[in-house]
């Protein structure tokens, strides 16, 4: 009772943040040098409120995850009700109701050539498991091939393999002698078109490349950084060639952010593997999957036990994420927001024109609902301007996560006209007042 009391004491009066620091280590965090992490305590729409009562909008939908808006009634009644009768079994050896619907909901949406679906728990472990069927699809087959490809600057998660085909040395430096071989391509950005395929095509010729993976049409991390739809389309076909398994990364883009369901379908070729997360399950529960063609499935449909995918994670198809998705993909195709999508796009393409005439802005990029700008700074303000930035725009009550001196907006689909224009001309503000 006495420890009871004394713990109740050391905690009373403290503030979130206080507690917070004195027992969590958070990701993407230098604590020595981070200033005190903000409380959030709770959320409703595109709104983020933290302990003291001040309120946010999240432009970027939390990481590209709550895209129908924090705490959406309609999922939040799906994962509910899920939760009534099923909450979860091991998905190795069970199957349920809400997993073969969900694959059932997504093949029908996903490019015409993905026929299975491998379950997993996040973006990170959707592209290791990508990666683990480009490189077994050629060992279960006698091939030695065992190098990846993919483009200089991508990013594709946190996770040994993920990391090794991830070109932002700030996150992998401690871990690179560890790492699969991997080489990096330059983005076809238009110009240099003919010479990547003029690299790519020496590369098949000198290393033994297993698969190329790819985000396409937008690179996240790097900056939402674009390049050639018309550049990807020969990447991806002289790969299909030479049968190099061609792996999207859809994590950030897919479900309608860049303005299709998938950023694939701006492509004719379609990827052999796909990787999903993020806004699959709308920010209500964890989730990922990694979607193949029959091709790819094939190659590990054996009599030999040791052929087989042997990847699993505890939470593997998880029913109340799956309810979270099917309640998700049910509301992408709603007219209210596919309609909203379009409203977006059409703010975003007027807020761009604006951008465009700044002296202070260097490059303004678009892409569905996708906006970013690079701003036109000094080299040696790069290390504090990210967090000056990020300081401004919450001050301003947005929610912005500025990547060096890159500002981006990701909204979720709900956000009204009038809340927009307050993330405009908060950025707009910050132009004029932190540049």
């Amino acid at each position: 009772m006495l420890m009871k009391i004394l713990g109740q004491n050391i905690r009373f009066g403290k503030s979130l943040s206080e507690r917070d620091e004195k027992v969590i280590w958070h990701p993407l965090t230098q604590h020595k040098t981070a200033a005190p992490l903000k409380a959030i305590k709770k959320a409703k729409g595109v709104w983020l409120e933290d302990e003291d009562g001040k309120q946010y909008i999240d432009a970027i939908s939390s990481w590209y995850t709550s895209m129908y808006g924090h705490c959406n009634s309609k999922i939040r009644k799906a994962v509910s009700k899920q939760m009534e009768k099923l909450d979860q079994v091991v998905f190795s050896g069970f199957t349920h109701e809400p997993a073969v619907e969900l694959a059932e909901k997504l093949l029908e949406i996903l490019p015409q050539n993905q026929a299975k679906l491998f379950f997993n728990d996040n973006g990170s472990t959707a592209t290791e498991i990508g990666i683990k069927m480009a490189l077994q699809y050629h060992h279960n087959q006698g091939h030695k091939r065992h190098v990846m490809l993919a483009l200089e600057e991508g990013f594709h998660g946190d996770t040994f393999g993920a990391m090794s085909v991830s070109g932002l040395s700030v996150y992998n430096g401690a871990f690179e002698k560890h790492f699969i071989e991997v080489i990096r391509l330059p983005k076809p950005v238009g110009y240099n078109n003919d010479e990547v395929i003029n690299l790519l095509q020496q590369w098949i010729e000198t290393y033994e490349i297993a698969g190329f993976i790819y985000e396409p049409l937008v690179q996240g991390a790097a900056g939402m950084k674009t390049y050639s739809k018309a550049g990807l389309e020969d990447i991806l076909k002289l790969c299909k060639l030479n049968d190099i398994i061609c792996i999207a990364d859809e994590v950030m883009t897919g479900f309608g952010k860049t303005g299709k369901t998938f950023a694939s379908q701006y492509m004719q070729t379609s990827p052999d593997v796909i990787c999903l997360s993020k806004a699959l399950s709308a920010g209500m529960v964890p989730m990922g999957i990694t979607s193949c063609s029959q091709k790819i499935y094939d190659a590990f449909y054996d009599d030999e036990l040791s052929k087989g995918l042997f990847h699993g994670h505890t939470y593997t198809g998880n029913p109340l994420a799956c309810a979270a998705a099917l309640a998700s993909i049910k509301l992408l195709q709603s007219e209210e927001i596919q309609q909203q999508i379009k409203n977006i796009m059409s703010w975003h393409q007027s807020f761009a024109i604006q951008l465009k005439q700044h002296p202070k802005i260097a490059e303004v990029r678009q892409i569905g609902m996708i906006l970013a700008f690079d701003l036109s700074v000094k080299m040696e303000r790069y290390g504090s301007l990210r967090n000056e930035l990020y300081d401004y725009f919450m001050q301003k009550g947005i929610f912005l996560r500025p990547l060096g001196n890159t500002i981006y907006i990701l909204t979720p689909f709900v956000i009204k006209k009038e809340e927009m224009q307050q993330v405009y001309d908060s950025i707009l503000s910050c132009v004029e007042e932190v540049i």
